[in-house]
């Protein structure tokens, strides 16, 4: 499995921008996946998270709930992430993450398949 992430960029706060993450390899509509980050100097931290199938369940963590969405397009084997309302401490490399195995409601860890990252940049 290939996780293709894309989209970032350099935003003001309060601006927007979107992240894709594109699987190939397999078709990911049977499993969970997520963003995480990780800023300079920090540990890599849970963003959000989309239960397998179209109608996936989300999950968020507290720092992003209410201005980022995760969404998936089953057809286009392809996660979003939407963020909204960004903020300097939104700075950070962005990786998307697919679980190994399908129907997992376990959180993505070491062991699950991880994109390149893509940089997000968010200035004051």
């Amino acid at each position: 499995v290939q996780l293709q992430a894309s989209g970032g960029g350099l935003v003001q706060a309060g601006g927007s921008l979107r992240l894709s993450c594109a699987a190939s390899g397999r078709t990911v509509s049977n499993y969970r996946m997520g963003w995480f980050r990780q800023a300079p100097g920090k540990e890599r931290e849970f963003v959000a998270a989309i239960r397998w199938r179209t109608s996936g369940s989300t999950t968020y963590a507290d720092s992003v709930k209410g201005r980022f969405t995760i969404s998936r397009d089953n057809a286009k084997n392809t996660v979003y992430l939407q963020m909204d309302s960004l903020k300097p401490e939104d700075t950070a490399v962005y990786y998307c993450g697919c679980k190994r195995f399908p129907y997992s409601d376990s959180p993505l860890g070491q062991d699950d398949y991880w994109g390149q990252g893509t940089q997000v940049t968010v200035s004051s």
